[in-house]
């Protein structure tokens, strides 16, 4: 990710600053247009091959020049190829939004575009003054009882979006991680469980743990189930503020911890921490901000975090604080190939 973003500031610098400057406040037109491909699932209607647009308008029941006008304008950014004449086709960007793609992208690129999400956008100047999430501003209420209790297909969406980040994790993690020897493995709010999946897909002796909130674990089991790895899972009902009930020998949290602020992370950890056995780890899988100037997903996924839930992305000494705090002390981060790094700690 991080080479992708140093490769489009290497382009833009051959651009004049106002047409920089331009394309960067432009850009919510080419994200929603992003959402209105996904949304509409325009690039499985060409996994077979190019169509014309008259033909894509009809299959989507949309107004066929608007939609020509959207699929030039994601064409002109490498998202769809225009071959003839209101004619397109799939490219390796568009391939990302494909339904059942390997590396499939389409419900993150829904949930950044849904209205629900799209409008707190535009709040982000309440957030720099106040440092309260403008999520809550906008909506009434934080973001994840909204998602799981007041719209739970919004909710549904954002499940699939996270199981996507997984999916690109997973072979990550597996390279760089040695679960030799573990016993149990606990997935801390994983979510439908593709982490926890992958890991005892690839170590048949472990067993797992899966903790997370009641509505999000029933959508769990036939994501388990069709990894052949359900009769090795316990699915674990619960709330990581008040308690983790779960003795394990690794504890994976994948993108939890930049959901909250330092005293609820601390809150967290310090749960795990009471439960956690001699000799057990702590695996959080994390973006790590990097200091200085240069690009990365880490810092522009942190307006996300502002604006949302209100957490943040941190850097490695902040990490450090986090786990001090909370009666730990960080042994390694690895980094992947990927947004996130692999950010280990063990009891202090």
């Amino acid at each position: 990710m991080s080479n992708q973003l140093n490769a489009a500031a290497a382009m833009a610098q051959g651009l004049p600053p106002e047409a920089q400057l331009a394309q960067l406040f432009m850009g919510a037109f080419v994200s929603q247009a992003v959402y209105v491909g996904a949304k509409l699932g325009l690039a499985d209607l060409l996994v077979d091959g190019p169509l014309p647009v008259s033909e894509l308008a009809a299959k989507t029941e949309t107004h066929e020049r608007s939609l020509y006008r959207v699929m030039r304008t994601l064409s002109s950014v490498g998202v769809f190829a225009e071959t003839d004449p209101k004619v397109f086709q799939n490219t390796p960007l568009s391939s990302l939004l494909v339904t059942e793609g390997p590396a499939s992208m389409r419900y993150v690129a829904m949930w950044m575009g849904e209205e629900e999400h799209w409008r707190v956008y535009g709040h982000l100047l309440h957030s720099v003054k106040t440092g309260e999430p403008a999520w809550d501003k906008v909506h009434g209420e934080p973001v994840f009882p909204y998602m799981f209790q007041t719209n739970p297909a919004l909710g549904d969406i954002f499940n699939k979006a996270m199981t996507s980040f997984s999916h690109q994790v997973v072979p990550e993690l597996l390279g760089a991680y040695d679960f030799s020897g573990v016993k149990t493995v606990a997935d801390i709010a994983g979510g439908h469980g593709h982490i926890l999946a992958g890991v005892l897909q690839a170590y048949p002796e472990a067993h797992g743990v899966l903790f997370d909130l009641k509505p999000v674990l029933e959508g769990a089991r036939g994501l388990l189930e069709s990894k052949g790895v359900a009769d090795r899972v316990t699915l674990q009902e619960g709330n990581f503020f008040e308690a983790v009930p779960v003795e394990a020998d690794v504890y994976i949290l994948k993108y939890i911890i930049h959901d909250w602020d330092d005293d609820k992370c601390v809150t967290i950890l310090k749960n795990i921490r009471r439960v956690i056995p001699e000799g057990g780890r702590v695996v959080l899988l994390e973006a790590v901000v990097p200091e200085g100037n240069a690009p990365d997903f880490s810092k522009i996924i942190d307006m996300e975090m502002l604006l949302t839930p209100g957490g943040l992305e941190r850097t490695a000494a902040e990490f450090g604080e986090l786990f001090e705090r909370s009666g730990f002390k960080m042994s390694r981060i690895i980094p992947l190939n990927s947004p996130v790094s692999i950010v280990e700690a063990v009891a202090a």
